[in-house]
């Protein structure tokens, strides 16, 4: 690929909006470096499934030319969708995997993306310490290795506490009141089939008394759930979630379930001690900044909502793509293009933090069930 513009794009964040940006600026000769903290591809698994969109999702990875690897890593298979009442009574069930939504695991999807980057693109080791401005209009980026480096312009796709953000915007992530237990189970059709039934092939939810329990099918016969209830931010440190060991950590959290199936509690019972903790936070909903020549944001970074939006990495797939070809075709004006691409980014993100929570407020309510039934019916018809 022969590079057509020498200017210096710095990408913070080596998620799959960072990863999209940088492939597709790539195929326009456009040169940027990605910038990570973490010591490798393969430190640590990139969390749950994901269902890709195709107006979003799928339109970035088109823009990116990786259809062809993506559908070799989608698993069209896995899009059923179950709803339980508290009892484990089986309300709602979806098989028909007919729509184009496709579960990917987000490690394989963050493989793909590393693996159509040319070497060097991805710079793993450099925890951001500083962003400062300089008077040529540029940034310069210091890491905590002792590399320091300036660029025409710095994308934050940092996540939710990213460190380009107060760059731009005095914003911080608020707690939603809802936090999440995730645990995590491996080669669940052989050493744990009533969960893998429970499951399917696709998600799970389990609704009542403004609690929730949401599973999801991964590749590799992994599957993730996470519990989630109303508590107040300082729950666990207050002593809510007795963390001292495993088994007290689970007998504390199914205390809170009371009444509960004990098919649906084995969920919790079962875990093997992998726990993460996972308090849901939210920007504002309309977040924006004024612009800023030489940064901008995307994902995350610019509008964290909640999952229940089920619009995260596509949103944020979606913001890279609309960036990439924005500046592929601004020519030397830059900062013009930017400013067509956060309009853009700040009306849709708007739509759908309302949506995230919506979902949140709907499902962890006295009639979340109820809600959630109307909701997937309305999706069938």
């Amino acid at each position: 690929m022969i590079l057509r513009d020498r200017r210096r794009i710095g990408i913070v964040g080596a998620g799959p909006g960072g990863l999209t940006l940088a492939r597709i600026l790539h195929l326009h000769g456009i040169h940027a470096s990605v910038f990570e903290r973490e010591e490798h591809s393969s430190v640590r698994t990139q969390g749950r499934s994901l269902d890709m969109h195709a107006e979003s999702g799928q339109f970035a990875i088109r823009c990116a030319g990786l259809t062809a690897e993506f559908k070799s890593i989608a698993r069209y298979q896995d899009q059923e969708v179950r709803i339980y009442d508290k009892y484990g009574n089986l309300l709602f069930e979806d098989t028909s995997n007919e729509g184009d939504r496709p579960e990917v695991d987000r490690t394989q999807l963050r493989r793909m993306l590393l693996h159509s980057l040319p070497e060097g693109v991805t710079r793993w080791r450099h925890k951001l310490l500083a962003a400062k401005p300089r008077d040529d209009g540029g940034f310069q980026l210091a890491f905590e290795n002792g590399v320091t480096e300036t660029f025409d312009l710095v994308v934050g796709a940092d996540g939710a506490w990213s460190r380009i953000r107060p760059l731009v915007s005095e914003a911080r992530p608020i707690y939603s009141g809802v936090l999440f237990v995730e645990f995590h189970f491996d080669d669940v059709d052989t050493k744990y089939p009533q969960i893998a039934t429970l499951v399917g092939h696709g998600m799970m939810f389990a609704i009542g008394d403004s609690k929730a329990m949401i599973g999801h099918r991964n590749a590799e016969a992994h599957v993730s759930i996470g519990v989630g209830l109303r508590v107040p931010e300082d729950w666990v440190v207050e002593g809510g979630l007795d963390m001292s060991s495993v088994e007290a950590a689970r007998n504390s959290l199914a205390a809170n379930f009371h009444g509960w199936s004990e098919n649906l509690l084995q969920v919790i019972h079962q875990c093997d001690g992998r726990l993460r903790l996972w308090p849901i936070n939210a920007l504002p909903i309309g977040h924006k900044w004024e612009h800023r020549p030489g940064i901008t944001l995307l994902g995350d970074a610019a509008h964290l909502m909640s999952p229940f939006s089920g619009e995260g990495a596509n949103l944020a797939m979606l913001d890279a793509a609309d960036l990439a070809l924005e500046l592929a075709s601004a020519g030397r004006d830059w900062d013009a293009a930017i400013q067509r691409f956060e309009l853009k980014m700040f009306a849709r993100a708007a739509i759908a933090a309302v949506g995230a929570k919506d979902g949140i407020d709907q499902t962890f309510s006295e009639n979340g069930l109820s809600l959630a039934l109307q909701q997937m019916e309305g999706h069938r018809a």
